[in-house]
């Protein structure tokens, strides 16, 4: 079809009018009687014109209903008798036709023949012939458009076919934002808050917890609040004051915290919600598993799962220390008999296996001997920052201790147990594949919780609160029968794990910590041999400090890029980084490396600083004091501008 061009003549037989009115008044200060004369023409055409002017859309409407005509009948009686509103344009974005049912629905009786779909929608043609077609809006209502495309004449014709969804968008909108979602909330150290606290402060600070928590439910109107446990609460919300709370990166933990105590130890909440699932019955599963993920990753903060999901809200205090050791002693029962029942034990930790990870593995394996069980440590001796400990306790006497990964999965049977050690994730296990081929699993670890954790383990002992992996196994040597026993060799190992992680005993250690060293002081850890392990040489020495020379201050944060590289920057760039620590006004280092191409970063803090959260901003974690992330394909000016970049976020999130 041969487009026409339609275009309206209102606008300029408005401007000429115009203009002979403006001619006509020019000639008052002339001759008046040209000027009556030349007014008295003026006005009469104009009215004339105006008249004609009524006609127009009536006169255009014939136009175009003839250009129509050349739709064959059936098509033109099919689109006119469609039972929903349609238009046809041309390639051009020109109206020639629409059907009565467009005007009367879409355009609210008007007429714009001849005129641009542009005063309709700015969308291209196009993409109205998609299966889904495309969603606009006109004239305070919400159509789906979607449309056809005809090959006549140069560019063709489209049939655009309009279903108002007005209505069923407003209803869409409403079961979104009324949605309801589970929130489980759980008071952290309620057990020894109560235990610390006289019978007069229990109920005032019962009292004010109640009360933030109602306060804070009692701002959602169609929202309700439960206790279902002494330290449990069920609180069911709509998502429309969801989001409000996400907003607000749930303050209420904020108002919580500041609830005064008669001791050091604040109040602090863990939260879990269940979000976007089909029933309520999912969405409190789903908070369940949100809140072991919250409690996992220390306390004080919110987790949100949104179906496989997560996000998390809070976390700035450390974790709270359980004093008591029910928990160590019932695992130690459950991993005794898993023990007997096995033919085989292999103990394997993460990557990369430091003192922590290669002692408590050590640990283990030497307490599972003394039960008459093999047992073998899974490790790459050519791959770890361990080497010094491993060779002190294969001098030992212990020889065939330690296995390769290779060697390892050979000799699996349905019947072994695997012990994982200082990691509960897939993805920094020593060996994936001896993790696939082990039908039972044991993860005993101290991070806080990750996302893609372990998920199949027996037994899933996970502390966050604990100083290290080897402060835990320590605790289920003391509980795993009166046969069990480790040498003085396996308790140097041990001790060695607990001061890495604590930093000699300054960063995250409890009373438990000090009660594991003295277990392991008095079946003969010592404390030289251990301090030993931890020497370098000379040339690791002054690595160290040519990266400490190197460092920047950026917001109370040292950050600091290696120019070079070696065999030990993986020991060196975390011994610059506790280095860093010891700068005045200091709260939080990092150190970045590279290493094979892959930009590493180690973080450090003395516990102001929450450098856990700031390497998951960048696919890493770890622990509130201690974490660390990976970065490939990045060059290391663009990884440390992303880590400055977490930085900020950190501290604006943090306020």
């Amino acid at each position: 079809m041969k487009d026409k061009k339609f275009w309206n003549v209102r606008i300029h037989i408005l401007v000429l009018l115009s203009l002979c009115l403006v001619l006509t008044l020019l000639l008052w200060s002339g001759n008046k009687i040209v000027f009556f004369a030349a007014l008295a023409v003026v006005l009469i055409y104009g009215v004339l014109l105006l008249l004609g002017l009524r006609n127009m859309g009536r006169q255009i409407n014939t136009l175009l209903s003839a250009e129509a005509q050349r739709l064959s009948g059936s098509d033109r009686e099919a689109l006119q008798n469609f039972p929903l509103p349609t238009i046809v344009v041309t390639g051009r974005r020109e109206i020639v036709w629409y059907n009565d049912l467009f005007r009367e629905r879409v355009l609210d009786g008007r007429d714009t023949l001849g005129t641009s779909l542009d005063t309709i929608t700015t969308a291209k043609l196009p993409d109205f012939c998609r299966t889904e077609g495309l969603q606009i809006t006109y004239r305070g209502r919400i159509h789906r458009v979607t449309g056809m495309h005809v090959k006549e004449g140069e560019t063709g014709l489209y049939n655009l076919y309009f279903t108002d969804i007005t209505q069923l968008t407003r209803d869409a909108e409403l079961y979104h934002m009324t949605r309801p979602s589970v929130m489980l909330v759980m008071l952290d150290n309620y057990s020894d808050m109560m235990q610390q606290s006289r019978e007069s402060e229990k109920s005032r600070i019962i009292g004010a917890i109640d009360s933030s928590l109602e306060d804070f439910i009692g701002r959602m109107t169609t929202s309700f609040i439960k206790r279902y446990e002494g330290d449990k609460f069920l609180m069911v919300v709509e998502e429309r004051h969801l989001e409000k709370i996400i907003e607000g990166r749930f303050a209420i933990l904020d108002e919580v915290r500041r609830i005064e105590t008669n001791g050091s130890t604040p109040v602090t909440l863990s939260i879990g919600v269940g979000r976007g699932e089909e029933t309520l019955a999912q969405s409190e599963a789903s908070a369940r598993q949100a809140l072991d993920m919250a409690l996992g990753r220390g306390g004080d903060q919110a987790a949100i799962k949104n179906q496989s999901q997560y996000e998390f809200y809070g976390g700035v205090s450390k974790g709270v220390e359980k004093r008591t050791k029910v928990k160590s002693r019932i695992v130690a029962n459950a991993l005794s008999e898993l023990i007997e029942t096995a033919d085989h034990v292999l103990v394997m930790g993460h990557k990369f296996g430091d003192l922590d990870c290669v002692g408590a593995a050590v640990g283990m394996a030497t307490a599972v001997r003394s039960l008459g069980k093999q047992a073998e440590v899974v490790i790459d001796r050519e791959k770890n920052l361990a080497n010094i400990l491993i060779d002190m306790v294969t001098r030992d006497g212990n020889n065939n201790l330690f296995i390769d990964p290779d060697e390892a999965k050979f000799g699996i049977t349905p019947e072994t147990l695997l012990i994982i050690c200082d990691t509960h994730t897939q993805n920094l296990l020593e060996s994936a594949e001896v993790y696939e081929r082990c039908k039972t699993v044991v993860v005993i670890d101290h991070h806080r919780k990750m996302v893609n954790h372990i998920d199949n383990a027996v037994i899933f002992y996970h502390e966050p609160y604990a100083s290290s992996a080897s402060e835990m196994v320590t605790e289920l040597i003391q509980y795993m029968g009166d046969h069990c026993r480790i040498s003085s060799v396996a308790a140097q190992a041990l001790l060695s794990g607990i001061m890495l992680d604590t930093r000699n005993f300054v960063l995250k250690t409890g009373v438990r910590t000090f009660e594991a060293a003295a277990y392991l002081r008095r079946i003969g850890a010592d404390t030289i041999v251990v301090r030993k392990l931890f020497s370098s040489s000379l040339d690791s020495y002054q690595r160290k400090t040519r990266i400490v020379n190197a460092a920047q201050i950026y917001k109370t944060c040292a950050v600091a890029e290696s120019d070079f590289s070696s065999e030990d920057m993986r020991v060196v760039a975390p011994q610059a980084a506790d280095e860093l620590l010891g700068i005045d006004g200091v709260d939080g280092s990092f150190v970045l490396y590279d290493a094979g191409g892959t930009i590493n970063i180690s973080a450090r803090s003395m516990g102001a600083i929450n450098v856990q959260l700031i390497m998951e901003k960048m696919g890493g974690g770890g622990h509130h004091t201690m974490a660390g992330a990976q970065i490939r394909n990045v060059e290391m000016e663009k990884a440390k501008q992303m880590l400055l970049e977490s930085i900020d976020q950190y501290f604006k999130e943090k306020g």
